[in-house]
This record gives C-alpha cells, structure tokens and sequence, in this order.
C-alpha cells in the first residue's frame, strides 16, 4: 500500500516563529550593553542589528530552527545556504577589502562536531579561523560535496583567497541555541523579568507586542504601515510598562508645574485650545488656568516618550480613556438641547461640560494601576481639545454643544 504523503508545512512555521522570536531574544540580549542598537528583519538577512546613528548593520543573523537533535552538517544547506546569502547581500566580491564586515552569526538549535571547521567558527577559546578556512576551503571544493549545495560551495570558492578570508574572519556559529519551548525562560532572564505570579502576564504582553512589531517590520508594500527597525530601548519600555503595570509604580513627574508668563502664553492666543475655550465664554483669567495644564502636561508626555518612559501606544490607551470620561459627560449633559436652546444656556451647558470632566479626568491613571498628578490628565484632555479640528476622528473633544460645526468654521476662517 502507498504511504501517503505528508503535505504538513508545521516545521517551516515553525522556523518562520522561531526566527521572529530569535529576534526578540537577541535584541534583549544585546540591551545589557547598548540600549540603542536596533534590530530589523529580512532585508539584509533574516535578522540584523544595526547602529543607531549611522544605521550601518554590525551583524547579520541567519536563523536555522532544528526541532530534532543532530548535529550541523559541514555540508549541509544550514550552513553553504547562509554563506551565498552573505555574500550576495554584503557584495564580498565587489567591496573593498579594507572595509570590515559585520558580524556573520549562524545560530543553530543543532550542535557542531568537535574537529569541524563549524566548531572551530565558535566564539571562544577553540576558535580558529586558519583551520576553519582551509577545512572549508576543502569541503567547499570536493567534487564529491553533495549536490544540494554544490551551487554554494562553488560561489564560496569564486571568491578570491583574500575575499574568503575576510569572508571566514567575519563568520560566528553560534550551535546549540535553545529550542522554541525553551526561549521563554531564555527571554525572561535576559529581560530581568524574575519569577513571579505575574511573570507570565509581563512575558505574553511584550510578546504579544513584539508579534504586532514583527508584521509591520516584514511590511514591504505600505510604507506608511512599514516599521523601519526597532531599538533595544523601545524593548526595555515596552518591558517597564508591562512590569509597572503589575508593579504600580507610577510615571515619573519631572515638570514643574506653575504659572505661566505672558511670553509663554502668547503662542497659544490663536490656538483651538483657546478657541474651544472661549466659545463657552470662559474669562481669560480661568483659561490661563487650563493653559498651564496644558502647556505643562504636553511637555510631561513628551519627555515620558523620549526618555521611554512610556510608549506612543500606552499614550494613544490613555487618552481613549480621558475621551471616554469626556464622551459619558458630553452625552448626559447634551442631552437636552435642541433648536429652542439659546446661546448663553450653550455656552452654559459646554462650562458643566468643562468642570465635570476636568473632575473626572483628574484623577484617571496614565498607566493602569497607579497614580498621575492631576494636571496631566486635565492638560491631556485639552491636547484632544486643540487637535479637534479633525472633526472626523475618533477622538475629537469639544466644550460646547455644536463644537464639530464650531470647529468646522474655525478651519475654514484660517484657510481664508
């Protein structure tokens, strides 16, 4: 009877998994020495880490998941395969040898034999590049080499010996990775996430982030969806965030709240800010007031996202929830007004508005589970205030009952 075949495509999913969490792990790993060094995937190589300023890759990684123990062939596609890829992508043959090559890893889940030209590739003490030259040099010219790689080996000894041994210089194997039911626990040690009731939470939401990551750094049609790398900073904040959430360790206030001068009032004068302000007839002196929160929650937020101390996401979930509490009051205290309702009851109506959700939004949390000074949260809901010329968004927030039509007549009075 014909044994029927198998059509599974597990083991190549589960090398594509792999190779996305190997990226993770990685870029962890190398957090402990340069919070900006930033990974991406699949340009160069499967993965490769690049400087911050000058975006020049410092290593190239090629990912090879085994789920069965063995060993790595010395002439196998693992290996000859991840060579013609360096080659090709750095252009060994046209560039000049004086220019150093970056980092050429193959980290592997199978172990190299000891004696080969693999294991003499190993960082360490038996690294020897000489002898894993000429060996390779030997494997990659046997006429009698396997035919599934014989197209690599030949492109290997194309080169010139020079260009080989600058090749071979450059070259790391890195065998005996850990297997995918292992990176876990490898993840969280390199991430300093220690053991604990919420450890598993803190591990499944950077992973789940990082998953969300990986489908926009893979993106190669919609450049405005693209994500051209990520650094090893954002990694740690995302971490923070996740620990800090449990922790209730709350967001650093770094802005001294006070006063503001004229000078720092009078960028504002034209702005939607003050506009929607005025339209409920607010005094000056009482929007001065709102100013200041706003002027110094925009610089808190804006420090908390330079300094990663939180992220553009964990902002964007924060203020979903001050228009949450502004939508609750703007729906209740509305609800009411029709064509009868004169201007001055309006304007009225958009200062309840006003003060009921500056209550309420005082004491709402900028992460989760702690606690915020009040004026960053007053100051948040004015941001949402000045940007609701957008009359469309989602997110658009006004004082006074016809703000979007209010908001509409402000464009179009600035646009004249």
């Amino acid at each position: 009877m014909a044994k029927a075949r198998s059509h599974s495509a597990a083991g190549q999913m589960m090398g594509y998994l792999y190779q996305c969490e190997l990226a993770l792990l990685e870029l962890a790993r190398r957090s402990w020495e340069d919070i900006t060094v930033e990974v991406r995937m699949e340009l160069l190589d499967d993965i490769e880490f690049l400087h911050h300023e000058t975006q020049d890759p410092l290593e190239l990684l090629q990912s090879k998941y085994r789920e069965a123990a063995g060993q790595l062939s010395v002439t196998g596609k693992d290996f000859w395969r991840s060579v013609t890829s360096w080659i090709d992508s750095l252009k060994v043959s046209a560039s000049p040898s004086a220019l150093p090559l970056p980092i050429l890893r193959l980290v592997s889940t199978q172990v190299a034999k000891e004696g080969t030209f693999l294991h003499w590739l190993r960082s360490g003490a038996d690294r020897n590049i000489g002898l894993a030259l000429a060996r390779m040099e030997e494997v990659a010219g046997d006429a009698d080499g396997p035919e599934t790689t014989a197209e690599d080996r030949a492109h290997f000894m194309a080169l010139t010996p020079a260009q080989r041994h600058r090749l071979v210089t450059a070259m790391v194997v890195d065998d005996g990775a850990p297997v995918m039911s292992d990176v876990d626990r490898s993840l969280a040690k390199e991430l300093g996430i220690t053991p604990s009731e919420h450890s598993s939470a803190v591990l499944d939401e950077i992973k789940g982030w990082w998953y969300r990551v990986a489908v926009r750094l893979l993106e190669r049609k919609d450049p405005a969806y693209r994500l051209a790398s990520v650094s090893a900073e954002e990694l740690l904040c995302r971490r923070d965030e996740a620990l800090e959430r449990y922790a209730g360790r709350s967001l650093p206030i770094t802005e001294t709240h006070r006063n503001l001068t004229e000078a720092e009032m009078a960028p504002y004068r034209n702005r939607l800010v003050v506009s929607q302000m005025q339209w409920i007839g607010l005094p000056d002196r009482e929007i001065a007031t709102h100013l200041r929160d706003y002027h110094y929650a925009r610089a808190q937020r804006s420090e908390w996202l330079r300094n990663f101390k939180v992220t553009a996401d964990g902002l964007d979930a924060y203020e979903r929830d001050l228009h949450y509490e502004w939508e609750s009051v703007f729906l209740r205290r509305t609800r009411r007004v029709d064509d009868e309702t004169d201007e001055a009851a309006r304007q009225d109506i958009g200062q309840a508005i006003l003060d009921d959700t500056m209550e309420k939004v005082a004491d709402k949390p900028a992460r989760p589970g702690t606690s915020t000074a009040p004026w960053i949260g007053r100051g948040s809901i004015h941001d949402l205030c000045d940007r609701a010329e957008n009359v469309g968004s989602d997110q658009a927030v006004g004082w006074h009952p016809d703000h979007p039509r209010l908001c509409t007549d402000h464009i179009e009075a600035a646009d004249q």
